[in-house]
């Protein structure tokens, strides 16, 4: 079929690719033929039947696999179905393109108001006395983020785009230049016993003209009037107009205040990751005790939870149900917030083993929020690529995450990771170089990096930059595994042997995910222990078990032991040892000893 427009999407069938200004998607062929059909006839209703008949002919399928199609491509088309621009849901009928189709790939101009609808929010300078008060002055700034982002018309840097910033005094037309947007809201936060003054500023990023400033002197019960006065204020002076006329865009998520800043607190807490999570754990603990209806912090005490556990820091079988349960709980209070559902969905991947709940969770989150970046990551890598061997889709999720917070040194780390997953190692490493640039005190994108120079073949460099993760990370069990696995790979026996020893020693004074160490055995040719700690990583309902899937590639010389596949059998995942891609030589596991 020849190329069509779908609004201003060039849809190109032959490659199963969607673009727009720039941005090309991918999709599943199953997906393009979906949108083929919808397109020829557009503005009708396309019953089910005519698409389970037109798309899958002579197979018996699921009105599942018709929804998950569906789902894909409002993802890919950026689309809402509670307002939909592109993709209709007609109730107990079938579904209908809305958006105009016509012939033809040249692609659209841009309009003047796609160039201008774009901002950035840098964070807001923390001006009271108490230094401790900084995580407030970035919780406006984050809140107010949401609070724009949930406009379609306007382009919204993601947080840690916008936080790379903080601190720097950088001239806003390079800032400007530099996230890819005409405008920039500064600010700054004061506060001082029950009252509150924040002052905010609209700033041109092309030619740095003031566009609009007000500050506000109020009491801290009206800190979320401020954030949608400052929020309208900004729709306004850009001209964006809505449909449906005006639009809330703050929404209070709990009337306790107390109860607001100990979740911001943890929040905060939360994204500086290793230590500090058990602090923010504690906050939004305290956030729930204060306000039991807060689902907001019940849904980021379940991401504390679910998130110790996956690092290894505690034993999933103490913590993890109270993530389930934490995650559960959020929902059930609002099932509107993507934190929610994403919360939920990682809950379901990685401490309930359930696949089925995890993928209906991601993607309700990524309905309720197309640009939430946990979501987007964790969907594309632990899902899409780690779980279900979709390693193409991982890719583009998280290369979606990258392109809506291009600063970042996460999004450049789990993008880099899908790549290789995916085999694109060179990719893998170069884009992980990146992420160590962004943020050098990151551990994990210096373990990326690490990894990616592992399964590169780069067996001494990976070395040097595992001894550096390692000294930044407290000594973390996985950059240790995969330094066993580098320093085993480059014949280097004696210091593979010390350092998985090391490991050992550690699992019999604290708790170390078993997943790690089976890999560790393994590269060291202890196949014994290898299948004990497998077998162990079964018992305990490792959270880290997506890291024996065969698509993980430091785990591919333990699917030559049988018993090694006998567990994997045992633990429902089947699936992985079918078709497994042939290992290289040197991945073959050394002798037993």
């Amino acid at each position: 079929m020849d190329d069509l427009r779908v609004g201003n999407w060039v849809v190109t069938p032959s490659l199963n690719s969607i673009s727009s200004l720039g941005r090309t998607t991918r999709l599943e062929p199953k997906v393009m033929e979906v949108l083929v059909c919808l397109a020829q006839h557009p503005g009708d209703t396309v019953s089910k039947e005519q698409l389970f008949q037109a798309v899958w002919p002579r197979t018996v399928v699921t009105e599942d696999v018709l929804k998950r199609c569906i789902a894909e491509l409002r993802r890919a088309f950026d689309d809402d179905a509670r307002d939909p621009r592109v993709i209709e849901t007609i109730s107990k009928r079938g579904y209908r393109l809305v958006a105009p189709v016509t012939a033809g790939s040249a692609t659209p101009a841009p309009t003047e108001s796609v160039i201008n609808d774009s901002i950035a929010v840098l964070p807001f300078v923390n001006m009271s006395a108490d230094p401790e008060h900084e995580y407030f002055a970035d919780g406006i700034t984050e809140e107010i983020i949401d609070a724009l982002a949930q406009i379609r018309e306007l382009h919204v840097v993601a947080r840690s785009s916008a936080f790379s910033f903080k601190g720097k005094h950088i001239d806003l037309r390079i800032v400007g230049e530099q996230l890819n947007v005409r405008t920039v809201l500064e600010g700054s936060v004061r506060r001082a016993g029950n009252r509150l003054r924040i002052t905010a500023q609209l700033v041109s990023a092309v030619d740095g003209y003031h566009l609009w400033s007000e500050h506000y002197d109020r009491e801290m019960k009206e800190v979320f009037a401020i954030q949608e006065e400052i929020a309208q204020a900004i729709v306004q002076r850009l001209k964006i107009t809505f449909p449906w006329g005006t639009k809330t865009l703050v929404y209070p998520r709990t009337p306790n205040l107390e109860a607001y800043e100990s979740y911001l607190k943890g929040h905060a807490l939360l994204y500086k990751r290793g230590p500090a999570i058990a602090h923010a754990l504690a906050c939004c603990q305290r956030a729930v005790d204060l306000d039991p209806d807060y689902a907001l912090a019940w849904a980021g005490l379940a991401d504390c939870y679910t998130t110790l556990c996956w690092y290894g820091f505690v034993d999933p079988r103490s913590f993890m149900p109270k993530g389930i349960e934490a995650a559960r709980h959020a929902v059930a209070l609002d099932s509107s917030l993507a934190e929610a559902h994403c919360a939920l969905a990682l809950a379901a991947l990685i401490g309930a083993w359930n696949t089925a709940d995890a993928e209906h969770e991601f993607l309700c989150a990524l309905q309720l929020n197309p640009k939430y970046i946990p979501a987007l990551c964790w969907y594309g890598i632990l899902y899409l690529q780690y779980s279900e061997g979709r390693l193409v889709e991982g890719m583009e999720q998280a290369r979606l995450a990258l392109t809506a917070d291009p600063l970042s040194a996460y999004a450049h780390a789990i993008y880099a990771l899908t790549c290789i997953v995916a085999g694109k190692t060179g990719e893998g490493v170069e884009v992980s170089r990146r992420a160590v640039q962004l943020d050098p005190e990151s551990w994990l994108a210096n373990g990326v990096l690490q990894a990616a120079l592992l399964v590169n073949g780069q067996f001494e460099t990976s070395v040097a930059a595992g001894e550096a993760t390692l000294a930044m990370s407290g000594r973390h069990p996985w950059p240790m595994a995969w330094l066993v696995v580098a320093l085993a790979e480059w014949d280097k026996a004696t210091e593979a042997d010390a350092v998985y020893a090391e490991m050992q020693a550690r699992a019999r004074r604290e708790y170390v995910t078993p997943t790690v160490l089976a890999i560790a055995a393994c590269a060291v040719a202890r196949e014994d222990e290898a299948i004990r700690y497998a077998r162990e990583v079964y018992e305990i309902r490792d959270p880290n078990y997506l890291q024996l899937s065969r698509y993980f590639p430091m785990a591919s010389c333990l699917y030559r032991y049988p018993r090694f596949c006998e567990i994997i059998a045992q633990m429902g995942r089947s699936e992985w040892l079918q078709d497994r891609p042939p290992l290289t030589p040197s991945q073959e596991p050394r002798a037993q000893e």
